[in-house]
């Protein structure tokens, strides 16, 4: 209740309105929040040891305010972004081959992004083209917010499955040639493959790897850039991988899992402060190695 009432007045304003006041709000929770902000600040030092600590703290105030904007714009995204006007709002780069890879109906497709810039939208953008997906998200702990956040996500057609118990949805999406979409910058903990992510060890899903291999299909892994302050946004496609290309590889599952890792490294270094800097990417260390002290 208190969230729809929340909503009904926010929609009583411009969205540029409300974006500047989740900027502001987002500069309080950088002062107030301490261990997200020391959080982030290690990370960022961390993952650009050549910055300046004045450039550092910038960063970790600009990350901070995006997730506050990311509540707004998930607000907003059925009201502004629909099919006549798309354009308004959204731009497309270097989407040619994802395009013609979805409107190719003979193999499935996996399609990856990071918690960057603004992650729901790239869902909800391919579905209002007529490009639906099948997307592995984790529920929310409130279940009367999370099935409202429903709402939002799947009105133009994009389904979202549960992440525990997804497996049978995303075999079933693959073999009918359909594409799944992930979040594919998270700690996988001790079990998990460790890549290189910013010159340090992560440890990632072995799960997308080994989905791609099994099936045969594509991976994506793609991106949705703010521009500016404005509720606009730029959807591209940072790499393909191909299965001709991890089929070559001595070992095919370390190859894909640190090639799109190295490119959501890649689009995050373009804009690092519209990266979630707060979560724990780095939290499972190799055997041996010591947590992080800031972690």
């Amino acid at each position: 209740m208190a969230l729809r009432i929340v909503h009904m007045m926010m929609h009583c304003w411009p969205v540029q309105w409300n974006l500047r006041l989740a900027q502001y709000m987002g500069d309080a929770l950088y002062y107030i929040d301490a261990r997200h902000r020391k959080r982030a600040i290690g990370n960022i030092s961390r993952s650009f040891p050549t910055y300046s600590q004045r450039r550092v703290r910038r960063l970790a105030r600009e990350s901070m305010r995006q997730t506050i904007m990311l509540f707004i714009e998930v607000l907003f995204t059925t009201r502004l972004v629909r099919i006549e006007t798309f354009t308004k709002h959204v731009r497309l780069g270097n989407f040619t081959q994802t395009l013609e890879l979805l409107l190719d109906r003979h193999r499935g497709l996996i399609m990856l992004t990071a918690h960057y810039g603004n992650w729901e939208i790239l869902g909800y953008v391919l579905a209002t083209l007529g490009l639906p997906t099948v997307s592995v998200a984790r529920p929310l702990d409130n279940p009367y917010v999370n099935q409202w956040l429903l709402g939002v996500r799947e009105k133009r057609g994009q389904r979202i499955v549960d992440k525990k118990g997804a497996t049978e949805d995303i075999t079933q999406t693959l073999e009918a040639h359909g594409a799944v979409g992930f979040i594919a910058d998270q700690n996988a903990g001790p079990k998990g493959i460790f890549v290189d992510f910013f010159g340090r060890k992560a440890s990632t899903y072995k799960s997308i790897g080994l989905l791609a291999m099994r099936y045969d299909v594509p991976v994506i892994i793609g991106y949705a850039r703010r521009i500016g302050t404005k509720f606009e946004f730029e959807v591209g496609t940072q790499d393909v991988i191909l299965p001709e290309e991890w089929k070559a590889q001595d070992q095919p599952l370390h190859y894909i899992t640190q090639r799109y890792t190295k490119a959501i490294e890649d689009f995050v270094t373009a804009e690092p402060g519209q990266y979630l800097w707060v979560h724990r990417r780095w939290k499972s260390r190799p055997k041996g190695e010591a947590p992080e002290a800031f972690d």
